[in-house]
C-alpha cells in the first residue's frame, strides 16, 4: 500500500519499501513508476475453467467492469505454441503487405509514404492486430522528432497497459483497483490528441474463447508428463530377508540413489525385480486431446486448419486458403480505417504535411511473376504503354517499341492460297528465298 503526505517543497511517499521524499516536479514520474512496478507483479498461478468463468462475468459487469482477472487469463492463453503460431501467421500475411498513399486526386504520394515507411508504423500496425485477441489496444504516440533526413516522425509507439485501460467507459486509471469515474479521459482534449484506440469497447476478443481449449490442453500435458513419470520407467522392486532397520534404510537410500544407473550393492539374499509398465493407451487418451484443441484453436484465428496443419487433398487446401484470405482481408480493412479515420487526422493536426492523404493497400505489388506476367501481357496487347514504366519497375535501358513483322503464309505459284502438295518446293518460292538470303541484314 502507497500513502502520500505533502509538505511545503516536498511530497513524503510511504512504501513498503520505506519512505521516500519527492520533489512536485517528480511527482507524476514516480506514479508512472508505480504503475510500471505493479505490471511487473502479475501473479502467475495455475487457472482452470472456474477461474475464467468468474473473470468473464467481472469483465461484463456493466456499472463496474473489471478485466484483469481476464486479462490475467489472457496471459496464459498467449503463451500457447499452437496458438501462437497461427496468430503470426495471421499477422504476417497483414504487416508484410505493400501499402500506399494516395493523394486527391487518386495519384500515389511517394513523399507520403517515407513518413510511415518507419518502425514506428509497423509496431503500431501489430498492436492493432492484437487487439482481435485482447478486446482493446490503446496505442500512445511518441514525442515528435525528425529523423536522419530532417523529416518529422515519433520517436516510437507505447501500448498503454490493458489493466489500466476500462474501454467501456473510455478511462485510464493510474492505479489498479481505482475506480473507473476517477480516471483520465482519452477520448477528449487533450489526451485524445495523442492516442489511437483499436477495436471495439465491449468486445473481450478471441482469447476468451481460446482459453475453453488452452486451459483444457495445458491440463492434458501436465496430466501426460504425469502418466509418464508414473508409467514411463520401469518399477523397481527390492526384496529382503533382513528385518535390521539400519540395513532396510541403507537398502532404502541406495535404491532412492540409483537414478538411472543400472546396478547396486545389496547384501546377499536380496533380489531386484524390474516390473515393466503395461499401460499403453496414454497416446490416444492424451494426444487426440491435445490435437483436438489444437484444430479448434486454428478455426478460431485462421477459419481452418490445412494451412498450418497436414491437408489431404489440393482442392480442400485451395478452399481453406479462400477462407484465410478473407480473414486477412478482414484485418487489412480494419487497419486501413484506424489509419485513414484516427491516425492521419492526428498526423494533421501535429503540423505532418499530409493533408488530403489517403491510406490505402498496394495490391499490385502482391502478384506472383505469373500473375504479374500475364497481367502486363494483357495490357501491352490492348493499350500503349509508355517504357519509363518497364524502366522503373525492372531497372534496365528500354527503348522504343519494335515493329512486329508479319509472317506470310505460303501461297500457291498460280495464284492460289494453299500451298503445292507433297514435299516438292516450286522453282519460283526457291529463287525468292534465294533473293531474299542475298539481301544485307541491316538495310
Amino acid at each position: 500500500m502507497i500513502t502520500m503526505g505533502k509538505s511545503r517543497d516536498k511530497v513524503t511517499v510511504q512504501t513498503p519499501f520505506g519512505t521516500l521524499r519527492l520533489a512536485k516536479k517528480d511527482v507524476g514520474e514516480f506514479r508512472k513508476t508505480v504503475v510500471e512496478l505493479q505490471r511487473t507483479t502479475d501473479a502467475l498461478i495455475r487457472r482452470d475453467m472456474g477461474d475464467w468463468r468468474r473473470a468473464w462475468q467481472l469483465a461484463i459487469n456493466v456499472e463496474n467492469p473489471n478485466r484483469r482477472p481476464l486479462y490475467d487469463i489472457y496471459r496464459d492463453v498467449d503463451i500457447d505454441l499452437h496458438l501462437s503460431g497461427c496468430i503470426q501467421q495471421r499477422e504476417g500475411f497483414v504487416l508484410a503487405r505493400s501499402f500506399k498513399l494516395t493523394d486527391e486526386n487518386e495519384e500515389e504520394d511517394g513523399e507520403a509514404v517515407k513518413y510511415f515507411n518507419t518502425a514506428w508504423f509497423k509496431q503500431l500496425m501489430k498492436y492493432c492486430l492484437e487487439a482481435n485477441y485482447w478486446g482493446h489496444s490503446l496505442i500512445e504516440l511518441g514525442d515528435i522528432t525528425t529523423d536522419i533526413n530532417g523529416r518529422m516522425t515519433y520517436d516510437g509507439v507505447r501500448l498503454i497497459p490493458r489493466k489500466h485501460v476500462i474501454p467501456e467507459y473510455g478511462r485510464i486509471i493510474t492505479d489498479l483497483g481505482q475506480d473507473w469515474r476517477c480516471g483520465l479521459e482519452y477520448r477528449k482534449p487533450p489526451l485524445s490528441g495523442w492516442y489511437i484506440e483499436a477495436g471495439q469497447p465491449e468486445s473481450l476478443g478471441l482469447y476468451l474463447k481460446a482459453a475453453t481449449q488452452t486451459i483444457p490442453k495445458k491440463n492434458a500435458l501436465a496430466f501426460w508428463d504425469t502418466f509418464a513419470e508414473i508409467f514411463g520407467m520401469p518399477l523397481r522392486i527390492a526384496r529382503t530377508t533382513t528385518r535390521d532397520d539400519k540395513e532396510l534404510a541403507k537398502m532404502e537410500r541406495m535404491m532412492s540413489e540409483m537414478g538411472t544407473e543400472g546396478w547396486g550393492i545389496f547384501q546377499e539374499g536380496t533380489n531386484i525385480e524390474v516390473v515393466e509398465s503395461s499401460k499403453g493407451d496414454a497416446f490416444n487418451v492424451y494426444d487426440r486431446r491435445i490435437d483436438r484443441a489444437n484444430s479448434e484453436l486454428s478455426k478460431l484465428v485462421i477459419g481452418q486448419t490445412m494451412t498450418i496443419e497436414d491437408g489431404s487433398s489440393l482442392s480442400q487446401s485451395e478452399t481453406h486458403l479462400k477462407v484465410f484470405e478473407n480473414i486477412i482481408e478482414s484485418d487489412c480493412d480494419t487497419v486501413r480505417d484506424i489509419v485513414n479515420n484516427q491516425l492521419l487526422p492526428i498526423m494533421v493536426r501535429h503540423g505532418f504535411p499530409l493533408e488530403g492523404v489517403r491510406f490505402d493497400w498496394d495490391y499490385s505489388e502482391d502478384y506472383t511473376p505469373e500473375q504479374q506476367v500475364a497481367y502486363e501481357r494483357l495490357v501491352l496487347d490492348n493499350f500503349e504503354v509508355k517504357p519509363a514504366y518497364f524502366e522503373k519497375k525492372y531497372n534496365m535501358p528500354v527503348g522504343e517499341r519494335r515493329q512486329q513483322v508479319p509472317v506470310l503464309a505460303p501461297t500457291d505459284p498460280d495464284g492460289g492460297d494453299e500451298a503445292p502438295k507433297g514435299n516438292k518446293t516450286p522453282k519460283s518460292d526457291k529463287k525468292k528465298r534465294q533473293e531474299q538470303s542475298e539481301r544485307p541484314f541491316f538495310d
